[in-house]
């Protein structure tokens, strides 16, 4: 019988952005933008990036649980801070920022869970193809809106999405820059469970608590031998979506993109030569 951890009181972050908490041997770390939803900013990244690196460090960690604060899990990249960095040449990233986090994540050696309590868009879908267990809220929703962004794939979602949902339910997720509902993604195959809005967490802690009673050396060779036959795929697709995101970043579709958000209206792609 799986038992419910009991509650614990939250510890100082390490940065700002995010907060994390002690449960036994599982470390749960909550996005803490909600005002943002939880969006990505260059702060978040290499506040994330530190802490999972600090667990995975951290000999008396075991299992790694992600959520969001409030009522998103995460609204991705925050598209005003990227406006910013892209109108200003003298803007300084993060330590880390976005290919920091998603190495960290490809190289990650403990179990990662993800408890997806609201919407998710961009790295906040495409961080669940790196997990191992993803458990989403009844109400949740998520999209990848890299074709709407005149974008492509990130976070190596070209090879784990077909991995994990199909090639054709994977092309539908990554091309249409539609919805899915947290009902869709378990069919799918990106979802482990689905939950109440109110029992996410604690059914999300009470799974990683099963995975924390082991011994970590078993977990980490265990997860190794799952992942070591495909890290190499999935380093490989970061790399080509690297290339494609720069071939992109120019073109006339990404400018309208650019100016349709600026605008509030949608993009219209059809006249444009590509």
């Amino acid at each position: 019988m799986i038992r419910r951890p009991p509650r614990s009181t939250p510890k100082p972050s390490s940065a700002a952005s995010d907060v994390y908490k002690r449960q036994g041997r599982v470390r749960l770390l909550q996005l803490n933008r909600p005002e943002a939803k939880n969006a990505f900013n260059e702060a978040q990244y290499d506040s994330l990036t530190e802490l999972l690196l600090e667990a995975e460090s951290d000999s008396t960690v075991a299992v790694v649980v992600i959520t969001g604060q409030g009522d998103s899990f995460s609204s991705g990249t925050d598209v005003v801070e990227l406006g910013q960095r892209m109108a200003d040449p003298s803007f300084t990233p993060g330590k880390h920022g976005f290919p920091g986090l998603a190495d960290t994540l490809v190289s990650f050696s403990k179990p990662l869970v993800c408890a997806v309590n609201g919407i998710g868009l961009g790295i906040g879908v495409t961080i669940l193809g790196l997990s191992d267990l993803v458990f989403m809220a009844r109400s949740a929703r998520v999209k990848c809106p890299f074709t709407d962004l005149a974008l492509a794939p990130e976070a190596a979602s070209s090879f784990t999405f077909p991995a994990i949902m199909g090639r054709q339910n994977a092309t539908w997720t990554l091309l249409s820059s539609q919805w899915l509902t947290a009902e869709e993604c378990l069919s799918m195959g990106l979802a482990f469970k689905l939950c109440s809005d109110e029992e996410l967490l604690d059914v999300t802690m009470e799974h990683a608590q099963v995975l924390a009673a082991k011994p970590i050396s078993s977990l980490i060779a265990s997860k190794k031998l799952i992942m070591d036959p495909i890290r190499e795929r999935i380093q490989a697709a970061r790399k080509d979506e690297d290339s494609a995101f720069a071939e992109l970043l120019g073109k006339p579709a990404k400018i309208e993109a650019l100016q349709a958000f600026a605008e509030k209206r949608d993009p219209y792609f059809s006249s444009l030569g590509e």
